[in-house]
C-alpha cells in the first residue's frame, strides 16, 4: 500500500502566544485531490506552511508525527521536488521585473528569477517551454510579471511549481483579486492538471474554486479540523 503525500497525527502549532492550529489529525493519498475549506483566520494558510516546511509544529509531550511521503525529514530542494507550492506570499515575491519566462525558470531553484550563479541547462530551458505551453501562457514568456494581470501571473507561478513535475500541486487561496474570466481559465487550468494525474491540494475559503475532481472537502475552523468527508456531505 502506497504511503500518504501528507499525514499529520496530533500536530499543533503556536506563533507567539497563539495557537493556530491544534491536535490536528489529517492524511491524504498519492494521487488524491483534496479542497481545504475555512473562514479567513482558521489556519488554512498555516497549515500549508507547515506542509512546505515554511513553519514547524509546536513541541509538546504528548506523541506527533508529521510525515510528507513517508518522511519525517527532508532537504528543501528535495522537498520542492515533489510538491510544487503556489501561495500568495510567492505571488508577491514574484511580481518583480523579471519576465514571465524568467520567474518559471527560477522553478528550478528555488529562487525570485535568475540570478548570474545560476546554470540553466538547455533541459531546463525545454521544460519551462512545454510547461508554459500546457498552462497557454506562452505568450507571456517575454512580458514583464510586473505589467501581468493577476490571473496571468498566478498561471505564470502554477508553472514555475510544474517544473519538477511534482506528484502534488498545493495552492493557496488561488483566486483571490480574480476577475470572472481569470477565475474560469485557472479551474479550467486545475481541471487538466487534475485529469493529468497531479494530486492537487487546494486551501480556499471560496466554495466556487472547489472542482469536480476534488471528492473530499476538509473543513478547518479555529485551528481544528471540523469536518473531513466527501463534499456532498460536507
Amino acid at each position: 500500500m502506497p504511503v500518504p503525500l501528507i499525514h499529520f497525527e496530533n500536530v499543533s502549532v503556536q506563533r507567539g502566544n497563539q495557537v493556530i492550529l491544534q491536535n490536528v489529525d489529517l492524511s491524504i493519498a498519492q494521487g488524491e485531490h483534496v479542497a481545504i475549506l475555512g473562514p479567513n483566520g482558521s489556519g488554512k494558510s498555516t497549515l500549508i506552511k507547515v506542509i512546505s516546511r515554511e513553519l514547524y509544529p509546536l513541541l509538546q509531550p504528548e506523541p506527533w508525527s508529521l510525515e510528507i511521503l513517508g518522511r519525517d525529514r527532508w532537504n528543501l530542494f528535495e522537498l520542492r521536488n515533489h510538491l510544487g507550492i503556489v501561495s500568495n506570499d510567492w505571488i508577491a515575491m514574484c511580481t518583480r521585473d523579471y519576465s514571465g519566462y524568467e520567474i518559471v525558470l527560477s522553478g528550478f531553484f528555488g529562487s525570485v528569477g535568475i540570478w548570474p550563479n545560476h546554470t540553466v541547462t538547455p533541459e531546463m530551458e525545454q521544460k519551462a517551454r512545454e510547461v508554459m505551453e500546457v498552462l497557454e501562457i506562452s505568450h507571456l514568456a517575454e512580458r514583464n510579471t510586473e505589467e501581468m494581470s493577476s490571473g496571468e501571473a498566478r498561471r505564470i507561478l502554477i508553472a514555475r511549481a510544474l517544473v519538477h513535475d511534482p506528484r502534488a500541486l498545493v495552492l493557496d487561496e488561488p483566486t483571490n483579486s480574480l476577475d470572472l474570466r481569470a477565475h474560469w481559465e485557472l479551474r479550467s487550468i486545475l481541471r487538466k492538471l487534475a485529469q493529468n494525474g497531479i494530486s492537487l491540494i487546494l486551501v480556499t475559503h471560496h466554495l466556487p474554486d472547489i472542482i469536480p475532481e476534488m471528492r473530499r472537502v476538509i473543513l478547518i475552523r479555529q485551528g481544528r479540523v471540523f469536518c473531513d468527508g466527501p463534499k456532498e456531505q460536507v
